[in-house]
């Protein structure tokens, strides 16, 4: 499904639900953080998600990173919850939601490198390198706060 972001476009469609969703910041030992080519808006981004019913949220990062990379996680902390009622993305089936997504820093545990139906590309990119990517400015916030390490989680 196709998928079109907005933030703070007085243009944007009103947004008509709100789904919790995680993404996760999780680095290879050369510090290298892992990103995936979305297939639904064609940017850069965390693996992550929706949460499904009956799943915890870290459950749900863990899920979606496998998914999505084919690497098995292990959520380590909370980087923060993005909530900003100006970014909405609107899906071509009618549905917009508003943002509402909590990101954590994960540790890979195993697995290996494989894409999905929503991941054309998945890589380990070098932070120096995030500029060369099409990527969300709320998306490059979320891998800009995981990466720095900061001792209190974002709330906005």
């Amino acid at each position: 499904m196709a998928r079109v972001d907005y933030i703070n476009d007085p243009n944007a469609p009103k947004a008509n639900s709100i789904v919790p969703s995680v993404t996760a910041v999780a680095c290879n030992e050369a510090g290298e953080v892992l990103l995936i080519h979305k297939t639904d808006n064609n940017l850069w981004a965390l693996p992550g998600g929706g949460v499904d019913v009956g799943e915890s949220v870290a459950d749900a990062a863990v899920r979606e990173t496998k998914e999505e990379t084919g690497f098995d996680v292990e959520v380590t902390g909370l980087v923060g919850l993005y909530t900003d009622p100006g970014h909405v993305m609107a899906y071509d089936d009618g549905e917009v939601r508003q943002q509402f997504s909590i990101c954590f820093t994960a540790r890979i545990t195993g697995g290996e490198l494989r894409t999905s139906s929503e991941s054309k590309e998945v890589a380990f990119v070098d932070p120096s390198r995030l500029d060369e990517l099409n990527i969300h400015p709320s998306m490059r916030m979320r891998i800009e706060h995981g990466l720095a390490g900061r001792a209190e989680p974002y709330i906005g």
